[in-house]
């Protein structure tokens, strides 16, 4: 059933923090902005961030001006369904920044956790831009504690020969995991198939896209549903123009492999009606 959302006048948009409703059903549903939320599920407004990112929290309809906003009822489900410690949810989010704090986690060396991040034993699930434009890397703290447990003999001893011979290709694994992360999550908090298919748009090279999406109409529809940048994407332009490379398939096989699953995206979303009134995901 489509939802209705009560909208304020657009002189009167609500700003963050104040409460706004939805109708569901002839129900009138609570919404509250990203700074009370955060601060019901006593977390900070980057780590909520993170938890709508991992799904671990459902973000409700957004302001018009895409401001994310939360559904009282949950709220109290995220409350309900963290168990342990009263920070359990907050040790669910929590990030190192770099291979000195993610190599501290684990127990091991900075060379040898930058060994394991570029062959791919480590995903990263974000990242930063410094004031030197280079890129750094975030990575869940409570996946470093289960690989130490799960794969302790990775932390020592030499590393496997396909690891050596891409170290010495000087092949680097972290921007392809982390968009192969990134879409998977993206994709899994939209069921809309126009959606869907510009969460894939999104990671093709502009020529790749024009190529796999020739009709410029659909173009400007995949345009309209495109995600927002990942959060923490820089705004600083000369930051902002490294971390769009991040963004962006480079491999010709990863290249290939978005560009046929968009097609087989846009087959099932050609049925569907081109309409942008609803957003993909935030």
């Amino acid at each position: 059933m489509t939802q209705m959302v009560t909208a304020p006048p657009r002189d009167m948009a609500v700003r963050e923090g104040e409460v706004a409703a939805v109708r569901a059903g002839g129900a009138v549903e609570a919404l509250v902005g990203s700074a009370l939320a955060a601060g019901e599920l006593g977390l900070t407004r980057g780590e909520l961030a993170r938890a709508v990112q991992l799904g671990i929290v459902r973000a409700g309809p957004p302001t018009a001006g895409g401001a994310a906003r939360f559904a009282r009822a949950e709220l109290a489900r995220v409350r309900d369904a963290a168990s342990g410690p009263p920070d359990a949810l907050r040790r669910q989010v929590e990030t190192v920044a770099g291979a000195q704090a993610a190599a501290e986690v684990l127990g091991v060396g900075p060379s040898r956790f930058t060994r394991l991040a570029r062959c791919g034993h480590l995903i990263p699930v974000g990242y930063r831009i410094n004031r030197y434009r280079a890129v750094v890397w975030l990575y869940l703290a409570a996946e470093l504690r289960e690989f130490a447990d799960r794969q302790a003999r990775m932390l020592r001893g030499t590393a496997p020969a396909e690891d050596r011979e891409l170290l010495a290709a000087k092949g680097d694994l972290r921007p392809r995991t982390w968009r192969g992360r990134h879409v998977g999550l993206l994709l899994r908090r939209t069921a809309d198939p126009w959606a869907r298919a510009a969460v894939l748009a999104g990671v093709l090279p502009e020529d790749e896209l024009r190529a796999a999406v020739p009709d410029p109409a659909e173009r400007i529809v995949l345009a309209a549903l495109a995600p927002p940048p990942p959060y923490g994407h820089p705004q600083v332009p000369a930051a902002a123009a490294v971390a769009e490379g991040l963004l962006r398939a480079g491999p010709p096989d990863e290249v290939h492999w978005y560009r046929t699953s968009l097609e087989f995206a846009l087959t099932g979303a050609r049925a569907q009606p081109k309409s942008t009134g609803e957003r993909g995901p935030t």
